[in-house]
This record gives structure tokens, C-alpha cells and sequence, in this order.
């Protein structure tokens, strides 16, 4: 029964990263937070966490499966509208690995584990969030105005100068609870990019980052991989690609005809809950 539950917490977990990791509100958050909560070791967290993102991010390069294949063809044939988008992505990864390369050991030896952090970014977005959309070239009656429709409407279409906005507000992800999403996402509609072309943007632009950290962080943490936390991570990566298969495909519909303000409400409800959390303690 012991095992069981164990199972059944990592798949929680699980289910939970799928959910989180491409909506702006913070998977990292989401499942420290939630795993302190239920009282879930892993043995070392750091590479449960690392693996069942890359159950995630296969879901979203399963579903984009014939778009990437596309921008991988049309790359290596030459053709220019491909090699425009690749290269936007190229641009907007690069900060983020290369500042990452430099800063991410200092930065989490500083502010890890430290969930009122979490609680303050989890905030601040949410406001940012609502900001964002309350503006006049976001809001519902502007639609379908010439605001909206001199915005960015398709990724091909996007500037390099945006993909490197998109880029740097990417390394605003490294401090916790901000949402690697929520960043990338935001700073694409700050730029002029529309909506629901930031957000396909922004899982384009997930598949390089997130591969390359998982990468970088099995080669560091890999050896605490054991038989005794092997059952969790499978479970964990398993659940984690499923709901991540359901989340991307719901996400890109809602956003089609609703803002992300729900999300930021939402990330400022828990972020004051985390702090509640926190203080009582």
C-alpha cells in the first residue's frame, strides 16, 4: 500500500507538470510547492523534475510534429521562409543558454527552495498578466480593429528584433516561479505579436531550450537516477506527457477566444495562498 500511494504521488506529479508547464503559471512552482504539500520524495527531486518535463515537452513536439518536420526540410532545402523562422528561434534561444550557462548556478544557490520567492513572483506575474491584457490592443472589442490586425498573425511573419524580446524575457524564467511560458509568452504580446501566434511561439521555442536543459541537467544529476526512484520518474514522465497531450492542444483553442487573464487572477490567488502558507509556518 506504502508503494501505492508513493506511485499514485508521482503520478499526481506527474499530471500536474503536463498541466502547468505550458500555461503561464509556473510548473517549477507548481510542483515544488504541491510535492511539499503531500509529502513526495523522490530521492533527488531535481531529476524527477528534469524528466518528466521531457515528458512534456515530447507531447508538444508530438502534436507540432508536422510543422517541425516542415521548419526542419524546408531549413536544410533552403527555403527562406523556413530558414527566417529558424533562425528567430536560434536568436531567442541563445540568450537564455548563454546567460543560463553563467548565472543559473549562482542564481539557484540563491533563491531555490526559498517558496516566499515563489509566492512573490506567482503575484507580481499575475498583476503583469492583467496589465498586459487590459490594454486597448488587447482588449475583447479590439479584436477584430486594425490594432489587432496589424499585429504579428503568423510565426513566419515574426522579426528577428521580436524573437530577440522574446528571447531575453526567456531569461526571466531562471528566477523562480515566474514561468519560462508566462515570460515568453508575455514579452511576444508586449512586442506586437498576436496572442495565440506568441503562445505557438513560445512551444517552438520550448523544444531547444527545455531539450537542451534536460540534457545539461541529466549529465549533472543523472547519477542519482536509482532503482528505488525509477518506478516515480517513469510514472511521472508517462502522466506528465499525457496531460501535457491534452493541455496544448485545450490551451491554443481557449486562447483563440479568451485572454490569459483568468491565469493571472489565478496565479495571484496562489501566490497569496503560498505566502498564507508560508508566514504560518
Amino acid at each position: 500500500m506504502e508503494q501505492f500511494i508513493y506511485l499514485l504521488k508521482a503520478g499526481f506529479l506527474g499530471i500536474v507538470e503536463g498541466l502547468t508547464e505550458f500555461l503561464p503559471i509556473s510548473s517549477t512552482a507548481h510542483l515544488l510547492i504541491l510535492g511539499d504539500w503531500i509529502n513526495f520524495d523522490s530521492g533527488e527531486f531535481k531529476v524527477y523534475e528534469i524528466v518528466i518535463q521531457l515528458g512534456s515537452i515530447l507531447a508538444v513536439m508530438w502534436i507540432f510534429r508536422e510543422r517541425l518536420w516542415q521548419v526542419i526540410k524546408g531549413t536544410f532545402t533552403g527555403d527562406r521562409t523556413e530558414m527566417l523562422f529558424t533562425r528567430n528561434l536560434i536568436l531567442a534561444f541563445l540568450p537564455a543558454a548563454v546567460i543560463g550557462l553563467i548565472l543559473i548556478k549562482q542564481i539557484s544557490q540563491l533563491l531555490d527552495g526559498q517558496f516566499i520567492i515563489y509566492a512573490f513572483t506567482l503575484v507580481l506575474g499575475g498583476i503583469l498578466m492583467l496589465w498586459v491584457e487590459r490594454r486597448p490592443s488587447m482588449a475583447k472589442h479590439a479584436v477584430n480593429s486594425e490594432v489587432q490586425n496589424n499585429k504579428v498573425q503568423r510565426l513566419e511573419d515574426i522579426t528577428w528584433k521580436q524573437a530577440l524580446v522574446v528571447g531575453f524575457a526567456q531569461c526571466l524564467a531562471m528566477i523562480p516561479g515566474t514561468s519560462r511560458s508566462g515570460a515568453t509568452i508575455i514579452a511576444g504580446m508586449m512586442s506586437g505579436i498576436h496572442r495565440k501566434t506568441a503562445t505557438e511561439f513560445s512551444f517552438f521555442l520550448a523544444m531547444p531550450t527545455m531539450i537542451g536543459a534536460t540534457v545539461l541537467s541529466l549529465y549533472k544529476y543523472g547519477g542519482e537516477l536509482s532503482d528505488s526512484n525509477m518506478s516515480a520518474v517513469v510514472i511521472g514522465f508517462i502522466t506528465a506527457f499525457v496531460s501535457a497531450l491534452f493541455l496544448v492542444r485545450a490551451l491554443l483553442k481557449f486562447i483563440s477566444n479568451y485572454s490569459y487573464r483568468p491565469f493571472g487572477w489565478y496565479r495571484i490567488v496562489f501566490g497569496l495562498i503560498v505566502g498564507a502558507w508560508v508566514f504560518s509556518l
